[in-house]
């Protein structure tokens, strides 16, 4: 054996090593079981397992589209300012909304342990008087709306007032608050009772909001370390259900309280009225410019007391009429009605007349919290809405 062939056979002995080796060096990973997202229907339709954990999750929202036109004091209508003269003119009111929903919910030894938040991105104009730039559309920015945690019947961060959504708000219009039934925004502190049988309560301790007037220094919102106050009590069946609340003003102290009684007169028709009073001792008659024209957050009607009432009748599975009136003290008058139209399931489109009659237009020092130009205004929307 000469050395040529030694060095021949020695490098194919290596190499046979070296890629036996290679080979025992390659390890195959088995693949891992996939984790599936498991649906929850404990909480209702839409929710899902979060991978991992025992908390279900629920997204959603809506993208909605508003074209409305008219008087501004039917919220409806815009004013601008013609390019060329600059003269004030009316022109359309457009609005445009993505609104992000999320809900949690998970149970525990204390109960059940949920969460709710809602963001809003709205691009638009504005229905007020026009400025000296016209009236230009541009994005108005994020709000959020609410972002609240609940254990059990304990519930605290940002809300709604429960003066407004124990009661349950007012009809299934747009405009609602042409004759205004309280204010919105606030933090809260809150407790439920459900007593399983019908009968359900709320205790609330609130912040209020800084709306109000230009110089009225957020009014809404409490001035020192008492909170706002709102207790309600509701008896529900299969005929409806009645309702109660009062509210106290920790600014003004001064109480508010409204009733309301909800009628299933049959499967297609519901009705509903609804009256409120407040106290008035921190006014007298010439106070109209205070904020939101002499209102605190809760008693946002004129004067003392103020009705409402409205219903419902569903034509079909598709189609549905809403109506709504208002009258308070201050002889203020609002008429609404819309035709809601499924074009299919998720997709509604609604068609709505607003009317408003300013009982105390034109008195000295009157605040028209609806920026109503003239005694009697008129207008119409049409929305069109996709939810998920």
């Amino acid at each position: 054996m000469n050395i040529k062939s030694l060095l021949l056979g020695s490098a194919a002995a290596l190499l046979a090593v070296s890629g036996a080796r290679a080979a025992d060096a390659v390890v195959v990973a088995e693949p891992e079981p996939a984790e599936y997202v498991k649906i929850c229907d404990v909480y209702g339709a839409g929710y899902f397992y979060i991978p991992g954990t025992e908390t279900c999750l629920r997204i959603g929202g809506y993208i909605r589209y508003d074209i409305s036109g008219g008087d501004v004091g039917s919220f409806d209508g815009a004013k601008s300012r013609d390019v060329k003269d600059g003269d004030v003119q009316e022109t359309w009111r457009k609005k445009a909304r993505f609104t992000l929903k999320t809900w949690t919910g998970q149970e525990t030894e204390l109960g059940t342990l949920k969460t709710y938040t809602e963001t809003r991105f709205n691009f638009q104009n504005r229905n007020g008087y026009a400025s000296y730039y016209g009236n230009p559309a541009g994005n108005t920015g994020a709000s959020l709306n609410f972002a609240w945690i609940q254990l059990g019947g304990l519930r605290v961060g940002k809300d709604e007032s429960a003066f407004n959504t124990f009661i349950g708000y007012a009809g299934n219009v747009i405009q609602d608050t042409l004759v205004p039934y309280g204010d919105f925004d606030t933090n809260v502190v809150q407790y439920y009772f459900d007593a399983g049988n019908g009968f359900s309560a709320v205790v609330s301790l609130e912040e209020g909001s800084g709306k109000g007037t230009p110089g009225a220094y957020g009014v809404g919102t409490i001035d020192s370390y008492v909170p706002h106050v709102v207790g309600g009590v509701k008896w529900t069946q299969g005929w409806g259900a009645i309702t109660g609340v009062v509210a106290y003003d920790s600014n003004y102290e001064e109480v508010a309280g409204k009733v309301r009684l909800d009628v299933n007169v049959s499967s297609a028709l519901s009705l509903w009225i609804m009256g409120g009073y407040g106290s008035d001792n921190h006014l007298n008659d010439t106070s109209y410019a205070l904020p939101a024209g002499g209102r605190g957050f809760y008693k946002q009607w004129g004067g003392n007391w103020a009705v409402w009432g409205g219903g419902t009748y569903k034509f079909n599975e598709k189609t549905s009429f809403n109506a709504q009136a208002g009258y308070d003290d201050w002889k203020n008058l609002s008429l609404v009605a819309n035709v809601a139209y499924d074009i299919v399931p998720g997709f509604t489109v609604t068609a709505e007349v607003d009317y408003l009659h300013a009982g105390h237009f034109g008195d000295v020092g009157f605040s028209n919290w609806t920026n109503a130009d003239k005694k009697n205004s008129v207008g119409g929307m049409l929305r069109f809405q996709r939810s998920f």
